[in-house]
């Protein structure tokens, strides 16, 4: 998996490719939108990152599940050097060519994409949900484990409760704070793109019927993960 030729490679090439893509994110949607020319509504992936630093390796994994059983559908890894080096708030520029190479591999085209992170729940409004969606066309929200920079109260003990994350510096909504859990600690859920806030809290209450995080996330981090450990045992990876 090649990096693209045209991929940023400094701080100030990837600030300016942010601010080049943030107008072009759509934060709203309904359910029952189309999701693309490629997309199948009855389709929802989620993709993750493992990355193995020493040897400059990641690896991304796509998981396609059926909407309404949660079963596994298809699942691809794609494996490559890191495109970018680790600096907050541009960490989609370290993951989305792998992640985009794993989608490439697909033979189903799921209607909505997970992502474990952030989508407007960014400093810049431009996470790696709404990055990838922007890129992909596709449907795209984030589900992240922690608040980053922003601020939350505590939402209710029940399923289902939850409250405004928002940005300490302007007071602006940019995602949810989420229980999925009676009594466990809520997960973070922010709109990627092609999708409203309220449809993306829906959708992530109806993909944690047992645990905290998502199906699509629970699956795509053990895949890449013992994907990235493969690799050890065949070391000639390009």
């Amino acid at each position: 998996m090649p990096v693209p030729a045209d991929w940023p490679t400094t701080e100030a090439e990837a600030l300016a490719e942010q601010a080049r893509l943030r107008p072009l994110v759509r934060p709203s949607g309904a359910p029952g939108t189309t999701a693309g020319p490629d997309g199948d509504d009855r389709l929802i992936a989620g993709v993750d990152v493992a990355y193995d630093d020493a040897r400059d390796l990641v690896v991304a994994a796509a998981v396609v599940l059926d909407r309404d059983t949660l079963a596994v559908v298809e699942e691809t890894t794609a494996t490559g050097r890191i495109a970018f080096p680790y600096i907050p708030g541009l960490l989609a520029f370290r993951e989305l060519p792998a992640v985009l190479d794993a989608l490439a591999a697909l033979t189903h085209r799921p209607g909505t994409v997970v992502c474990d992170g952030y989508g407007l729940a960014h400093p810049r409004r431009l996470g790696l949900a709404s990055h990838l969606g922007v890129l992909t066309g596709l449907r795209t929200l984030g589900v992240a484990k922690t608040p980053f920079t922003f601020d939350h109260r505590d939402p209710g003990p029940a399923r289902g409760d939850s409250t405004p994350l928002t940005d300490p510096a302007t007071g602006e909504e940019v995602g949810r704070a989420l229980r999925t859990r009676p009594g466990v600690k809520p997960v973070f859920v922010s709109v990627g793109h092609r999708i409203g806030l309220a449809e993306a809290v829906g959708t992530v209450l109806a993909l944690t019927p047992r645990y905290r995080l998502p199906e699509t996330t629970r699956h795509a981090d053990s895949l890449c993960r013992r994907a990235l450990a493969a690799t050890a045992r065949t070391p000639d990876v390009n």
